[in-house]
C-alpha cells in the first residue's frame, strides 16, 4: 500500500526556488542538500515533500516537455496557514522573494482566508486559513 506521496515541479534554478521557499519560511530535505539538480522541499508537519527537479532532470523523467506556466497551470498547490495574519505574511513575503500575487488575500465563502501566489517558475500556489467553527453545516 502506498505510504508517501512525493508532488514534483520542474524549476529553472534550483538555488532560486530554494532562495524563495526558505524566504517564505519552508524548510528542506537535507538528503538533497548540496545538489544544484534537486531540492526537496518539506511542507507541513507531515513532512509532505514536493521534490524541485532542474526543467531537464523533469523531463528525462517524465519524457515529457514541461508546461509553460506563463499560458496555463498544470497545477494548483494549497496549504494551511495558522492565522488570517499568517496567510496575510506569507503573501508580503511572496512579493518580496519575487513571487506574483495573483489572489490578494480575502474571505472566501465566509470561513477560509487566503492568498494566491506564483513562486519564480510560475507554479501557482494557495495559502489558506479555514475557520472551521464557521464552515457551513449541512
Amino acid at each position: 500500500m502506498t505510504k508517501e506521496l512525493w508532488i514534483n515541479l520542474p524549476v529553472k534554478d534550483i538555488n532560486r526556488s530554494k532562495a524563495f521557499f526558505t524566504a517564505l519560511g519552508f524548510t528542506f530535505d537535507p538528503r538533497h542538500g548540496d545538489s544544484d539538480q534537486a531540492a526537496g522541499l518539506i511542507i507541513g508537519e507531515k513532512k509532505m515533500m514536493v521534490m524541485l527537479f532542474t526543467e531537464p532532470n523533469f523531463r528525462a523523467f517524465t519524457g515529457h516537455e514541461v508546461a509553460d506556466t506563463a499560458r496555463g497551470s498544470e497545477i494548483l498547490l494549497s496549504f494551511d496557514a495558522e492565522s488570517r495574519e499568517e496567510v496575510d505574511e506569507i503573501a508580503r513575503k511572496a512579493r518580496e522573494a519575487g513571487g506574483t500575487i495573483f489572489g490578494q488575500p480575502a474571505e472566501h465563502q465566509g470561513w477560509m482566508y487566503g492568498c494566491g501566489f506564483a513562486d519564480p517558475d510560475g507554479h501557482r500556489w494557495n495559502a489558506l486559513f479555514m475557520d472551521m467553527s464557521k464552515l457551513p453545516q449541512q
